[in-house]
């Protein structure tokens, strides 16, 4: 991994791409969706600020779990512009979304319990199908096939 001098205040997009192993497309992409920012030179090349490499660590770690970037991007609209991250800005943040990842790792856990059950069968029966219905809990509430997406229906009249 490329070390940049101390006294380096801003990177360039090949900087920020060869320390934070995302890659250009990939920050061109983030600051399109307003997860890190940048400066534009007088020749109009980026400069982003050495903040930006935690920020893209902590977007890609947030990727990794599947956390929604529209939701990395109000986290990161509460980290102070000013300064860099501190480790308890970073754990504040993380736990917020700790509910969420133990709900996602409970969903996990029964996807992983229950995969080979789905696969033998293949009937994916919204009555009894614990992937797509778990604990019938479509049943207790509606009636007919409510996992599919419904389509707007077409008069007999219209042509």
């Amino acid at each position: 991994m490329p070390q940049i001098p101390e006294k380096i205040h801003e990177l360039t997009v090949g900087q920020l791409s060869a320390r934070s192993g995302a890659a250009v497309s990939a920050l061109h992409f983030y600051e399109a969706k307003g997860l890190i920012n940048s400066r534009r030179t007088s020749g109009n090349q980026r400069r982003y600020s050495r903040d930006a490499l935690r920020r893209v660590a902590f977007v890609r770690a947030a990727q990794r779990v599947g956390i929604p970037l529209a939701t990395v991007r109000q986290a990161l609209a509460e980290l102070p512009e000013e300064r860099t991250p501190t480790h308890d800005d970073w754990a504040r943040l993380s736990r917020a979304w700790r509910a969420e990842l133990d709900n996602r790792i409970q969903q996990l856990a029964r996807l992983r319990d229950h995969l080979t059950d789905c696969i033998g069968c293949g009937c994916l029966s919204l009555d009894t199908c614990v992937l797509s219905n778990p604990d019938d809990i479509f049943g207790e509430r509606l009636t007919g096939s409510r996992l599919l997406p419904e389509r707007p229906r077409r008069d007999a009249d219209a042509g």
